[in-house]
């Protein structure tokens, strides 16, 4: 229909403008060609209409960027050897139209999530402005440098409990090494996954110190550089392991002061957790009152390890980098390049925390005394590490006075209930995107049908049913007005016929049909604009939730966060697409040229799928089974009615 075609194309000039007043300005990259890939998608669909006009746009984008398929020539990226001849769209199209505007939609996403998410994606003209405003380079002065070559002293401990497995160097005091012995570095791997590390091409270290000064005559942190504090234990002990009666392990380390001030630093973990509560004991034996702050630094190298593949693809990309979070600024990511470019500095802020992120793991500083201010900053080291960290408020310790600090470090996955337990909003690093408030119930439902049939798979099967069967109403209203249109289509030949020449007066003689027959144009839309939204949240949900990481389905499916690794279930859903198509009984597409576009839109789609996580093209392919069956019923329900 000429009617439903022009308030499609509408829709889609929309979304495109809306691209790039917003989006595109963020994105920093130019078109290969000329006119820009969004402007030519506006001149060509207002040109040629829909089919032509997406399938020209799609393969212009697909020529430019990412994936430089050269399917047209490029002397004909805006052809002019158009046939002036007006297409009469069904209704039963609608369905093909909403799965162009899918795959449009479902790019510019990715677009999006790409440039929020990967280093050196942002210019430095684009740092955040609620940021840019605290950043002042002469503010910058570090308590003290980071040097990663000083030698390190060979005495560690070594702390084993259910979940963690940590290393810590008696120089500093300070974890070396963190395993997550729960999760595994690759599939079906016994290895442990080894995060927080030291070697010679990566550095991931969450440190801890305290900082000294007195009133009077102490000098003890004059050059600003870690003093080399080394740490003893009791009876010299340098092997702890939680039993499996206990539930709590305390691991003190202890330095004397030569000036008379006494320190304790204890490791308190619990069974199951990856929270490790710090404990710093000073007593000041001296006669000098002393003032103290306590550090804490998060340091990493820009880049990821040689023996690690974070799960990343064409399609499937996620943050990497710090982020921090206070009563006023809120959660913000600063990602490696706004570190490399400028440093933050935040001073006074009270309650919040620092955090550096990857794809399912984040380790997390949360300072002492929430009530009191805390200094934020980051800083850039020339061996390619950024570092996040804060600095507590000054504590006065006076002579014979004792003082304890406490202050939590995570280490370990994106466990969202557990996160949000130790701190205000550290759930947050959980990155569902734009759509959170889909993701997060849509997950806890998730949650909720796992804890019965104990398979994710399964799980996301009842959750498409679910779906499927809420939307019944909605579907079955669908194939009404598709129907209804279709027993029209003799009146509107008439009325085409007759106002050929009069655009304005066919249009109207046709709305006034569909009202004297209550078919509303676009009632079969909705349920593919609300299945766009889940499609996405779904998208998002996988690429975060550490509980599908590693998440087997059956048979060939050992990863539901992970493409398929045969490309089985993207190839069943191309077919369970063609079969939608081909089995609609209001499927009258007859001009060859349509039927051989929908053809190719429907193998590039097959295509797109191939590098999408198996659990959400195991939603699809469900997802487009339940609409064969409902599609049968339906219209077996109306051949019965006549």
């Amino acid at each position: 229909m000429v009617f439903l075609s022009l308030i499609i194309s509408k829709l889609l000039i929309i979304l495109i403008r809306i691209y790039q007043y917003t989006i595109s300005p963020l994105l920093n990259h130019h078109c290969r060609f000329h006119p820009t890939c969004s402007q030519y998608g506006i001149e060509i669909i207002r040109k040629f209409g829909i089919f032509k006009g997406c399938w020209l746009t799609l393969t212009r984008i697909l020529q430019c960027h990412p994936l430089n398929i050269n399917i047209y020539k490029k002397k004909v990226l805006f052809p002019t050897n158009h046939t002036k001849r007006q297409r009469i769209f069904k209704m039963d199209s609608q369905r093909n139209f909403f799965t162009i505007a899918l795959l449009i939609m479902s790019f510019i996403i990715w677009q999006t999530w790409q440039t929020e998410h990967n280093v050196g994606c942002n210019d430095q003209n684009n740092t955040k402005k609620t940021i840019k405003k605290e950043i002042n380079d002469t503010q910058i002065k570090p308590y003290y440098s980071f040097d990663t070559t000083n030698p390190r002293n060979n005495n560690i401990i070594t702390i084993k409990t259910d979940v963690l497995l940590l290393k810590i160097n008696t120089n500093g005091g300070n974890i070396e090494d963190a395993y997550l012995l729960t999760y595994s570095e690759e599939l079906n791997k016994k290895k442990a996954f080894h995060l927080l590390q030291i070697s010679k091409d990566y550095i991931y270290q969450a440190e801890s110190n305290l900082l000294i000064k007195d009133t009077t005559s102490i000098s003890y942190n004059t050059e600003e550089k870690i003093p080399s504090i080394i740490y003893n234990t009791s009876n010299n002990q340098n092997t702890y392991i939680l039993k499996n009666n206990q539930q709590e392990m305390h691991i003190p380390l202890y330095y004397n002061d030569p000036n008379g001030i006494k320190y304790t630093k204890t490791y308190i973990i619990n069974r199951g957790s990856f929270a490790i509560q710090i404990n710093y004991n000073i007593h000041n034996t001296s006669h000098k009152t002393i003032k103290i702050n306590l550090l804490g630094r998060i340091n990493q190298s820009i880049n990821y390890p040689k023996t690690y593949t974070p799960n990343n693809n064409l399609f499937f990309s996620t943050y990497h980098g710090a982020a921090f979070y206070t009563n006023k600024k809120k959660y913000q990511k600063y990602n490696f390049k706004d570190i490399k470019n400028k440093n933050l500095y935040i001073k006074s802020e009270k309650n919040g925390w620092i955090a550096m992120l990857q794809q399912y793991f984040v380790t997390a500083w949360i300072p002492p005394n929430q009530d009191n201010n805390n200094t934020f900053y980051t800083n850039y080291l020339n061996n390619s590490q950024a570092t996040i960290n804060f600095i507590s408020d000054t504590f006065e310790v006076y002579p014979t006075q004792k003082k304890e600090l406490k202050t939590i470090l995570w280490i370990g996955p994106k466990i969202q209930k557990d996160l949000a337990s130790i701190a205000s909003h550290l759930d947050l690093t959980i990155d569902y995107g734009w759509l959170w408030f889909i993701s997060l119930p849509l997950f806890k439902l998730l949650q909720f049908i796992y804890s019965y049939v104990n398979n994710w798979g399964f799980a996301i099967i009842i959750i498409t049913l679910i779906i499927r069967i809420i939307m019944y109403p909605l579907t079955k209203s669908q194939y009404t007005s598709m129907t209804k249109v279709r027993k029209l289509q003799p009146q509107l030949s008439l009325i085409q016929k007759k106002f050929k020449n009069n655009k304005q007066r066919y249009h109207q003689e046709m709305i006034s049909l569909y009202k004297k027959e209550k078919i509303n144009p676009l009632g079969g839309c909705l349920p593919l604009l609300i299945q766009m939204p889940i499609f996405l949240a779904l998208y998002y949900m996988l690429s975060e939730a550490i509980e599908l990481r590693h998440a087997k389905f059956i048979f060939w499916i050992y990863d539901l966060s992970s493409q398929d690794p045969y490309y089985i279930l993207p190839i069943i859903m191309g077919v369970t697409m063609f079969l939608i198509q081909k089995t609609s009984p209001n499927n009258i597409i007859t001009d060859p040229i349509q039927q051989k576009i929908m053809n190719i839109i429907l193998i590039i789609f097959t295509i797109f799928f191939l590098w999408f996580p198996s659990g959400l093209v195991l939603y699809y392919v469900i997802s487009n089974l339940i609409t064969i069956i409902q599609q049968k019923i339906i219209y077996n329900e109306f051949k019965k009615n006549n």
